[in-house]
């Protein structure tokens, strides 16, 4: 590795406060130096600028650890293809981002500095470039998909059935992304909530988001018949090839979507002894219940906990109580580890399993990255503080 990730990690902290200015002075400079880029990404960009932080956030992470940024990378590069981003817009994005890093990094910026941000960005955009171009061209760079179910679960949520126009290719426990002509150059990712399915349809388990462009058009405006487009798929939180070990999931608001199809999965493959906490912020929250029970009365093996607030209920009663069922599960060795849920939730409870003896090799969950301006994840009691999915309280044991 030809640069320090010691070097970027340190200038990364300086400006990670600033990241709201920082992603608006970078797109200010690569559309105000580059004609014609523009078109390639969404007319609003509130929600574009919070992502390329968080992909950002999750280069720098990786830095030191070269084979995750390998496999990293290489995804990143074959999912761009959906933008239609090209070898020569690599250079541009690197000018404009080295241009933003240096203006609100003040003195703090050095040439040794730049020049170690030139050698990570150089590599990085290569990968992309490379693993983008080992795509067989008979791959698609996006699949349509016509939208066959549309059921309101939940007042904010939706349940979508689609039907890609070819088989998609994904393995129980990915996610993709997904764009909509009504809402143009806005891609979205969803866990896809089934195993691969004889007939090739995907379910998705969308939550309408405040203000959320996409999901909100799939929520509320979208219906059976429409078509949208579906990204590569994406994401290694799948079941570990060839494991025997018991499993733990924990699976938060639409974090049931993922683990919905890694218990699908489970099943085909014969299952082993498996618990799954199923958590809410409340009753009304709680959705896809059938499928729940179903599943723990055909499978013996599997054993459910159901979780939400009651009513009136404190919510830092309700963190109490979730911090001491999970530590009423007991020694987390010996187990394969599967946490979905609120970004915020998944570094917290993951922490909290390893202290109950889990290996951390053997808990798998997709990347997480803090909100913007959020300098450390937020404490249990916080979670339920936060107007998102949270976890579970007053459990309801299945199986």
């Amino acid at each position: 590795m030809p640069f320090d990730p010691a070097v970027i990690r340190a200038s990364f902290a300086v400006v990670e406060r600033r990241a709201d200015q920082l992603t608006k002075f970078f797109y200010a400079h690569l559309f105000t130096n580059n004609p014609g880029v523009e078109e390639l990404f969404p007319a609003r960009l509130a929600e574009q600028r919070d992502r390329l932080f968080a992909a950002l956030t999750q280069l720098v992470v990786r830095l030191e650890e070269p084979e995750e940024l390998t496999g990293y990378l290489a995804a990143l590069g074959r999912d761009h293809r959906k933008f239609r981003a090209a070898p020569e817009h690599y250079p541009a994005v690197g000018a404009s981002l080295i241009a933003a890093l240096k203006h609100f990094s003040g003195h703090y910026w050095t040439p040794e500095i730049e020049q170690a941000w030139l050698e990570a960005y150089t590599v990085i955009s290569q990968a992309m470039i490379d693993a983008a171009a080992a795509v067989p061209e008979s791959t698609p760079r996006w699949w349509d998909a016509e939208i066959v179910g549309h059921h309101r679960a939940a007042p904010d949520l939706a349940v979508l059935t689609l039907r890609p126009d070819r088989p998609y290719p994904f393995t129980a426990g990915q996610y993709l992304t997904v764009c909509s002509d009504r809402r143009p150059q806005v891609w979205r990712p969803y866990s896809v909530a089934c195993a691969p399915r004889p007939d090739h349809t995907l379910e998705l388990h969308v939550r309408r988001v405040p203000d959320g462009l996409l999901s909100t058009a799939l929520v509320d405006e979208a219906g059976r018949g429409e078509r949208v487009r579906l990204g590569p798929p994406l994401g290694e939180a799948v079941l570990a090839p060839d494991s025997g070990q018991p499993l733990l999931m924990v699976a938060a608001g639409t974090g049931w979507a993922p683990v919905k199809a890694l218990l699908e999965q489970l099943a085909r493959d014969g299952g082993r002894p498996a618990t799954v906490f199923v958590a809410a912020r409340g009753d009304e929250d709680q959705y896809d219940l059938d499928s729940v029970h179903g599943l723990v009365k055909e499978h013996a093996w599997l054993h459910a906990v159901l979780s939400a607030p009651e009513r009136g209920a404190s919510r830092s009663e309700a963190a109490r109580l979730l911090r001491e069922g999970l530590e009423g599960y007991g020694d987390c060795s010996g187990h394969d580890v599967h946490l979905a849920g609120p970004p915020d939730l998944v570094p917290a409870v993951r922490a909290q399993l390893l202290r109950q003896g889990a290996e951390s090799e053997h808990v798998r969950h997709d990347p997480v990255t803090a909100t913007f301006n959020r300098s450390r994840p937020l404490t249990p009691a916080e979670w339920f503080l936060e107007e998102r999915d949270v976890p579970w309280i007053n459990r309801t044991e299945l199986g």
